[in-house]
């Protein structure tokens, strides 16, 4: 189920900069100015073509870092806290100065959410919030998590029809299985 304000790659895009930070492992693939390029260059829904056409710089770097704090917040809280989730997407929305638009593509009028900045983290910070924020108003706030897998932090938007997703992959979930069925063996 899609909202108008939401797509599934706006959603993955949020979820994919969260996950740029692994602290379990103390990984972050967001530390040079050249890691921010390709992750724009992957991810086409916090990229706009306007900001392909400036310079990155360190300080974008910085402001998206600062983006993707908030957004891994967001995925870390909702569950538990979706009042404090609510404030932390509704400030990261408001400070990034995200605008809804209406559009008109392949007959169907949808709205999307900008930033009337040049900046790429303005950007980034409307589409991914706005993305979280419609996930949350459309299925609920228990769609947004982290992985239960015991040495994973990896975060996840469950957008599948039932709803009970727990992990971030199915490597992870497999992992959690196979770890369960080596503890029942040994309990015999």
């Amino acid at each position: 189920m899609l909202d108008a304000c939401y797509t599934a790659s706006a959603v993955q895009t949020a979820v994919d900069l969260a996950n740029t930070l692994r602290p379990v492992k103390g990984e972050d693939a967001l530390e040079t100015v050249e890691q921010l390029r390709d992750f724009l260059a992957d991810h086409p829904a916090g990229n706009p073509q306007r900001t392909g056409l400036r310079q990155l710089t360190r300080a974008d770097l910085a402001e998206v870092r600062a983006v993707r704090e908030t957004v891994r917040e967001v995925l870390e809280l909702a569950s538990a806290d979706p009042g404090e989730a609510a404030a932390l997407l509704n400030d990261g929305l408001r400070h990034s100065r995200a605008t809804p638009v209406l559009r008109h593509e392949d007959d169907r009028w949808r709205t999307e959410v900008t930033s009337d900045t040049d900046r790429c983290a303005a950007h980034l910070a409307a589409t991914t919030l706005s993305a979280l924020a419609s996930v949350i108003a459309t299925l609920g706030p228990t769609r947004l998590g982290v992985c239960a897998g015991p040495t994973c932090r990896a975060t996840f938007v469950d957008l599948s029809r039932n709803g009970s997703k727990q992990y971030c992959t199915r490597t992870c979930a497999h992992r959690a299985s196979v770890a369960a069925y080596r503890s029942r063996r040994s309990a015999r």
